[in-house]
Formats: C-alpha cells, sequence, structure tokens
C-alpha cells in the first residue's frame, strides 16, 4: 500500500524548505558584509598609518640638520 502526503502536508514542507534556505541565505549574506567592512576597515587603518609615516619623513626631511640630534 502507497503512502501519500496530504496537500497540507507537502506545503508545510514546502515552505518550511523556503524558510530554512532564506535564513541561510541570510547568514551568508550577513557573513560577506561583515568580512568586506572588516577588510575596509583594514584597508583604511592602514592607508592611515602610511599616511602618518609619510608625515613624519617629510617633517624629518624638512629640518635643518643643525636642529638633528645625533643618532638620527
Amino acid at each position: 500500500m502507497e503512502e501519500r502526503l496530504s496537500k497540507s502536508e507537502i506545503r508545510k514542507d514546502a515552505v518550511q524548505e523556503i524558510v530554512e534556505s532564506g535564513a541561510s541565505t541570510v547568514g551568508d549574506v550577513a557573513s560577506i558584509i561583515t568580512t568586506a567592512v572588516k577588510d575596509v576597515a583594514n584597508a583604511i587603518g592602514g592607508f592611515a598609518t602610511d599616511v602618518f609615516e609619510i608625515r613624519d619623513g617629510a617633517r624629518r626631511a624638512a629640518r635643518p640638520v643643525e636642529e638633528e640630534t645625533p643618532g638620527e
């Protein structure tokens, strides 16, 4: 004897699969966005560090020789 699912059981299963798939997709997208924000923050931080180092180097290069202390 063959068991058959009712239409309401089939609909319930389909809705359940859609919700599970949607939740998984939302999680994947959230992870992608989180990683992208972190990567952008790291890139901007690295750029800011470079700017500070370049500015410091330019200031040192612009100082007259007599202002420099020994060991620099």
